[in-house]
């Protein structure tokens, strides 16, 4: 699966450019690990350093960068990968949990 595709970069705002807009900012796209609860919510994205900004829900939740390289190194049990939500419908940062 590709984690983010061209139709999803094209709409992801650029590193720093929601700040002002908080919990309000909207994450575009939402990654998952499929064996276990982790959640990745992207809201800006550097398509040069292939890093996102958003929101991490793992054992705490918790707002920070990741890198997408990163995310598609990882395996899982039975060689799982990470994925991306395909009914994911974006909306505001504080409704990602």
């Amino acid at each position: 699966m590709e984690l983010l595709p061209k139709h999803i970069q094209e709409v992801l705002p650029p590193l720093y450019s929601q700040e002002e807009k908080g919990e309000g900012a909207i994450a575009q796209v939402k990654f998952f690990t499929p064996w276990t609860s982790w959640s990745w919510y992207a809201s800006e994205y550097d398509p040069e350093k292939r890093l996102c900004f958003g929101v991490v829900v793992g054992h705490e939740r918790e707002y920070g960068y990741f890198s997408l390289n990163e995310l598609e190194g990882i395996t899982g049990p039975g060689g799982l990968r990470i994925e991306r939500d395909l009914h994911w419908s974006p909306r505001p940062l504080k409704e990602c949990c």
